[in-house]
């Protein structure tokens, strides 16, 4: 997420999506942005949110203060609505509701904090854990979950100027309870940008673009797990009496699925986000657990980004054990370069944003907006799945069964991205594979893409053009890509 990006710009040439379909219909026409009014004179670079119980928004800032905005839910949520309630933190990232208790994932520590005496300010602040270190230098961002089903928060750790780790437990994944014990999980963390579950409780996180990340990705977090960075190795001497084995150091100058075959601890990146297509900074992470409320595609998840300003969506399935999956553009046009969010219950995606040091497409130097479906269905492809010979897309609406089986109508290209110690990869090892077959089902809601061959540890780039839905809309992000790590069986 926050990192330069200058030693590599000259790799990609930048696509960005557009947010206008074929026929003119608009992102803004099923997913309205509604930007808060922030105090006069306040720096609210939104990092991290919390719907608290009373119905208030908790927002934590890189300037280390928390706020709450009475309200936040409502059509038009002005200055006036916001209140300071706790300031002197160490850039909080991430915050958590327990028992009465905000935690608050800072730099050097996880904390709780809450209001004894109802005065809207917080008065009692205690130190859950800080059993990791802290150099002072600016990269060593923490982020961390929300409580999972055993009231674990889960915190990735940046490495140490996003390269090396320099005190314990930089590039590291913890899990750390309510009580403050604090579990060495998972290595090989590089720059996270955020961590979220999915709608199973399964944890997953985004790290980005540099050595021995070709570009930026989401990951899947579990015990035991090598994430991909050898940097923090050197501190699987504090955690031996719980991670038994040290991993065997990657190869440079690779594939990652050729070092998942030798390196069993290697958990590839779960999807791939096509670097300069899909964004440059992937940042916060949240799912849509709400049965519908935000719109068609409950379940699956949504990924920020901050340099483009803009939130992806991302269907995940398990393929052998694995996770792998696709992501879509959905969303442009936020007011600054968005790290925190996150889902609410009734259905908002609370979103905010912060371009200093990095710069963004939105040109505000921060801002806090919510995100909501207008009730208005778009015509997307909503699943794409992996099949044994191709893929199954699954739509939002039934597709015109003509268009829709029309093989010129697809276009399919693969790549991947060299596995190494350097600064990112390009699009490397290219390949066209034809498609064979295309068989629409009865009822139009997916089609059956039968290809000429699929390739291992490939992202698969399909983009579609006329095909149409029955009342004849245009698919308003008619491309998607498929990270494909495992064959199905």
């Amino acid at each position: 997420m926050f990192h330069l990006r200058t030693a590599v710009v000259a790799l990609t040439v930048i696509i960005p999506f557009s947010s206008l379909g074929a026929d003119g219909n608009s992102e803004a026409d099923y997913y309205r942005i509604t930007k808060m009014q922030t105090p006069e004179n306040e720096v609210l670079e939104a990092a991290g949110f919390q719907l608290m119980p009373d119905g208030r928004l908790a927002v934590c800032t890189r300037r280390g203060e928390i706020w709450m905005i009475d309200s936040p839910h409502a059509d038009s949520v002005p200055a006036s609505a916001f209140h300071r309630y706790a300031s002197g933190l160490h850039e909080p990232l991430s915050m958590a509701y327990r028992d009465g208790w905000l935690y608050v994932t800072q730099r050097p520590e996880v904390s709780r904090i809450r209001d004894t005496d109802s005065d809207s300010l917080a008065d009692e602040f205690e130190t859950v854990t800080d059993d990791w270190g802290v150099s002072g230098d600016y990269h060593e961002y923490a982020f961390a979950s929300k409580f999972d089903a055993e009231n674990n928060l889960w915190v990735v750790l940046c490495l140490t100027g996003s390269f090396s780790s320099e005190v314990p437990y930089r590039g590291w994944c913890l899990r750390v309870g309510a009580d403050g014990k604090t579990t060495p999980t998972a290595s090989g963390v590089r720059s996270p940008g955020g961590i979220g579950a999915n709608s199973l409780g399964d944890i997953f996180y985004t790290d980005n673009q540099g050595p021995w990340n070709g570009t930026c990705g989401l990951k899947h977090l579990s015990p035991g797990k090598f994430m991909g960075h050898p940097g923090g190795f050197e501190w699987y001497k504090l955690a031996e009496s719980i991670l038994k084995k040290r991993p065997d150091e990657p190869k440079t100058n690779s594939r990652i699925m050729i070092e998942a075959s030798r390196v069993p601890e290697l958990e590839p990146t779960v999807v791939m986000f096509p670097y300069g297509k899909m964004g440059q900074s992937a940042s916060g992470v949240t799912c849509d657990t709400t049965g519908g409320k935000f719109g068609p595609f409950a379940g699956q998840m949504f990924v920020a980004d901050q340099s483009q300003s803009s939130v992806m969506r991302v269907f995940l399935e398990k393929v052998n054990g694995h996770y792998q999956g696709a992501c879509f553009p959905f969303r442009k046009g936020f007011s600054s370069g968005n790290v925190g969010l996150e889902m609410s219950p009734s259905g908002s995606v609370f979103v905010g944003g912060t371009n200093r040091g990095w710069g963004s497409s939105g040109t505000e130097p921060f801002a806090i907006e919510r995100l909501d479906w207008t009730g208005k269905v778009p015509f997307e492809i909503k699943e794409m799945r992996a099949k044994p010979d191709g893929f199954e897309l699954v739509f939002t609406k039934p597709v015109n069964v003509t268009s829709a089986a029309d093989t010129k109508n697809y276009k399919l290209s693969t790549y991947t991205y060299i596995y190494r110690s350097d600064y990112g990869s390009p699009e490397v090892d290219p390949r066209e594979p034809g498609i064979k077959s295309i068989t629409p089902s009865g009822d139009g809601l997916s089609v059956r893409l039968v290809v000429d061959e699929l390739t291992v540890g490939h992202v698969h780039e399909l983009s579609l053009s006329n095909v149409t839905s029955t009342t004849g809309e245009s698919i308003l992000h008619p491309i998607a890509y498929y990270t494909l790590n495992y064959l199905p069986r």
